[in-house]
């Protein structure tokens, strides 16, 4: 992830264009020609050695003769001379580069990566149609029209759709702070323009169009961290693609390519929408309706049509309409006429006076349980759309978070639209995109949600990770790519998972009543081959068996039935296990697998022999913490029975909960995990029980908590040390830890917060302290030290934190101990601490702005290494604090 010499691409001061020509439809030409005619302040260079002048300009014939160093380059050369063009151009100091020019050949692109190392220059393409920048006049594209500008930024894959997105928006009077082609994205990325438009004061949404991610931690981690300044909407192309070609278990056949891409949206905050016009609708939505909390819909009609068709809208895309109160029915009551519709949608009948709407539209915003209001109006003869408008626009720019509108029809309504649309009220075209809209907003709330949560530490149980790990290594020197169904049971139980008690024999009739009886009767019987992947398809798999001699017979019998149905089927034995009766159980499935590009991730959903007839399955990524799990489970529709029906009692969550969580772990602490399917996971009132399990194993590593697209609590860095006579924890901070930070801020003295933050506050908003304590440990830290107070409860007494830049040159740290703790040593222990950790994620400087009053800070600091920056301008209150930790590493580029 970097964000170095982004604004020389995006905000550059001068731009270069080679190839730039007069030759009717060159793309030499029409880059020269929008970047004349888009009004860029900046001195524009171009560059061909066939042409001495252009449009009244010199025209240079190579870099060496410019009378300055470009800030900008746009190549629209032949492939062969990119390479050079940006060794050239990085030795004169120019450092951002659009490649226009398509056609590199591998060979090229290496070359050209190569030739900007030395120079940290940036690299936008190649095959890109470029890039604009319409607030200051920049055009360095070949798009067939300019831009205009505005607060929408998007950056897209695909160059026809930028044109596409440019004739669109112009109709529509929509202006963008940057629109960006990304091409082949060998080095400038999704995940960098994430990083650069969160923190860009012009852009106030960010919109996507993806068809491939690469370096997917990085594209997650820029995503998160954007999604939590502003929206981020994307729009990824592929859902109709095959993703997993072939599985060899029920999860890898279910968590196709497309699913992951969902879960890893969802995750990271964002919205994902299907088509480019609800990508501008969703646009339009969370700029002017953001603020709106509402779980239901109240719909304001003049005509009845149009309010069925938002409430059959509202049916199909889970919207709830609010109940009106038996107090609203009386008020409504008193201002419409006998016949109105006396629910909702409220139809306030098509001969609406103006006072009608005053009246109703009041009525319905003084009352907080209809929650968000959608607008309908349908043009009439009574009474102009203009003078309505007119009038309800005071009422509807007091609650402009609670107003939706819809002014149906064109001409007759413009006027009115307009006039909501100046106060700042979302407006649609139809009833259902207004309703749709509402959906997205609900959906993009759901997931903002899931944003804040960062896994912590597992609530469950501390596994046996050496007993799973000795399972799958001796089933990996025997060859072995699949663990035989006890063996995966094994390594289940070791994670805290409930199993029935199986037990493997060889491949014979008596041997397997023999572990029948042990076990005890009744119990289940079923055949166990490498060959076999669904052992029901073939008859192997015989339940509720009473007897010895019920289980010789099943066993010979499934014998010759394996033999009829797989012939060249190898039989290594028979599994004999407990016939669990759970009468009131559903069955589910648990899985894991690994996606090609985002790597482990869990699957629920209903489970069975008909699991992927059913297709009731839902993805997340990992790690899982409880409300991780929650939600997970919910977006599945075997959901809805495990929250209890007619005489089924509701299941127990938490034990469901518990599995996925320890299904995330097992994926942390198994490498060489490649697939898991626990089907049937029986759940119920009283728990869960796993009857089967199937595991793979990879050769080499494919799992591990390196290989998820979101970092996990890093465990590796809890530690127990002595501090005077007692002992106490420094760890990285949890979720889970909101309300003990709140005691922490409550117990610091208004000087200390001084101190720290240069202002006096000892209450911080809800948002606030969550993001204190919900860490993207992949770019920032927080360590806290903890003991127990005199009660024996946890208490924070003092907490460090870094946060790294984008480019990860330096992170700048901070530290604070609580009041009645200072000067004991605790603050140099959180500082030697977060250096450890800088050093260990490559992180050349730590950097801290410290009051020059506080000399124990200072002096802590100094103590510890830190000097003070003699580059930084000189400021009496404040001093810069820098320790170098190791020499900078040069951003690492990529082959396309």
């Amino acid at each position: 992830m970097t964000i170095r010499h982004l604004d020389h691409l995006l905000r550059p001061a001068s731009v270069a264009v080679f190839g730039a020509s007069n030759r009717p439809g060159s793309v030499g030409a029409t880059v020269w020609r929008n970047l004349r005619a888009g009004g860029f302040a900046g001195p524009l260079y171009p560059v061909n050695p066939r042409h001495t002048a252009l449009d009244g300009l010199p025209v240079f014939a190579r870099a060496s003769d410019l009378p300055g160093t470009p800030e900008l380059a746009v190549l629209c050369t032949p492939p062969a001379t990119v390479p050079g063009l940006v060794a050239e151009l990085g030795a004169m100091g120019t450092r951002a580069v659009v490649v226009v020019t398509a056609g590199l050949s591998a060979s090229q692109q290496q070359g050209m990566l190569e030739a900007a190392k030395p120079y940290l220059l940036r690299l936008l393409g190649p095959n890109c149609i470029g890039l604009l920048s319409p607030h200051i006049g920049l055009n360095a594209s070949f798009a067939h029209t300019d831009a205009a500008a505005g607060e929408l930024a998007f950056v897209s894959q695909s160059g026809a759709l930028i044109t596409a997105v440019l004739d669109w928006a112009r109709s529509r009077n929509i202006g963008f702070s940057h629109m960006v082609s990304l091409g082949d994205h060998c080095d400038v990325d999704f995940g960098d323009l994430l990083d650069y438009l969160a923190s860009d004061a012009r852009t106030r949404a960010i919109l996507l169009y993806i068809e491939s991610v690469q370096s997917p931690r990085k594209f997650i981690s820029a995503a998160r961290a954007a999604a939590r300044n502003k929206p981020v909407i994307v729009v990824k192309a592929g859902r109709a693609g095959r993703g997993v070609q072939a599985a060899a278990s029920h999860t890898g056949a279910l968590a196709g390519a497309d699913a992951v891409i969902d879960a890893a949206i969802r995750r990271a905050g964002m919205l994902r929408v299907d088509t480019l016009h609800q990508l501008f609708i969703a646009a339009e939505t969370l700029a002017r309706f953001r603020g709106n909390l509402s779980e239901v819909l109240t719909i304001m009609t003049n005509g009845g049509g149009a309010g069925v068709m938002a409430a059959d809208s509202a049916a199909l895309h889970g919207v709830a309409l609010a109940d009106l109160s038996a107090a609203l029915l009386q008020a409504l009551n008193k201002v419409l006429p006998p016949n109105w519709s006396k629910a909702n949608p409220i139809d306030i009948i098509g001969d609406a006076p103006v006072e009608r709407y005053t009246a109703t539209l009041k009525a319905v915003l003084d009352d907080p349980a209809t929650g968000a209001v959608l607008f309908l109006h349908s043009p009439t003869a009574i009474v102009r759309s203009d003078d309505i408008a007119r009038a309800c626009v005071p009422l509807v720019a007091a609650a402009p978070a609670r107003v939706m509108s819809c002014w149906l029809g064109e001409g007759a309504v413009a006027e009115a639209r307009a006039r909501f649309e100046r106060a700042g009220i979302a407006n649609y075209a139809t009833p259902e995109g207004a309703v749709h809209a509402f959906a997205m907003l609900q959906t993009f709330r759901r997931n903002q949600a899931i944003l804040m949560e960062a896994p912590s530490a597992s609530e469950n149980p501390v596994p046996d990770r050496a007993a799973a790990l000795a399972v799958m290594a001796a089933a990996q020197a025997e060859g072995r790519q699949w663990l035989g169904e006890a063996e995966a049971k094994t390594v289940l139980a070791a994670y805290g998972v409930p199993v029935v008690r199986t037990l493997t024999v060889a491949p014979d009739a008596d041997a397997a009543a023999a572990a029948a009886h042990s076990i005890g009767y009744p119990v289940v019987l079923k055949i166990v081959s490498p060959d076999i992947t669904h052992k029901s398809d073939v008859g192997g798999v015989r339940l509720d068996l009473p007897d010895a001699q019920a289980v010789q017979q099943a066993a010979a019998d499934m014998l010759q039935s394996v033999q009829r149905a797989r012939p060249g089927a190898r039989v290594t034995g028979f599994s004999v296990q407990t016939m669990a009766r759970r009468p009131h159980a559903h069955e589910t499935i648990v899985g894991a697998s690994i996606d090609a590009l985002f790597g482990p991730v869990i699957l629920f959903g209903q489970g069975g022999t008909a699991v992927e007839v059913l297709a009731d399955s839902a993805i997340a990524l990992p790690p899982l913490n409880r409300s991780l799990a929650r939600e997970l489970v919910s977006r599945t529709r075997v959901s809805r029975l495990l929250a209890g029906y007619r005489d089924r009692p509701p299941a127990h969550a938490d034990a469901l909960h518990d599995v996925l969580i320890a299904v995330s772990q097992m994926l942390a602490d198994l490498p060489h995990l490649a697939e898991l399917d626990i089907n049937p996971l029986w759940v119920d009132e009283h728990g869960v029980l796993a009857l089967d399990a199937r595991v793979r194993l990879s050769a080499q590593p494919v799992a591990g908590a390196d290989r998820f697209a979101i970092r996990p609590y890093p465990t590796e860095w809890v530690r127990r040390v002595q501090w005077h006579g007692r002992e106490i924890v420094l760890r990285p901070i949890r979720p889970e830890d909101e309300e003990q930070h709140r005691r922490f801020l409550q117990q610091l003295s208004p000087e200390d917060i001084r101190m720290r933050i240069f202002q006096t506050r000892r209450e911080l908003p809800r948002s606030e302290l969550a993001r204190l304590t919900q860490v993207d440990y992949e770019r920032e830290m927080a360590f806290i030290a903890v003991g127990a107070d005199a009660q024996g409860a946890p208490e924070t007494l003092g907490v460090g934190r870094t946060v790294r830049d984008p480019d990860n040159t330096e992170a700048e740290f901070a530290v604070i101990v609580r009041s009645d703790l200072k000067g004991r040593g605790l603050g140099s222990m959180l500082l030697e601490q977060l250096i450890e950790h800088a050093r260990s994620r490559g992180t050349p400087r730590l950097v801290g702005w410290v009051l020059r009053e506080n000399s124990a800070m200072l002096q802590l600091a100094r103590h510890l290494g830190f000097t003070e920056d003699p580059a930084d301008p000189h400021d009496r209150e404040v001093v810069r604090l820098v320790k170098a930790l190791a020499p900078l590493q040069q951003p690492a580029t990529r082959a396309c």
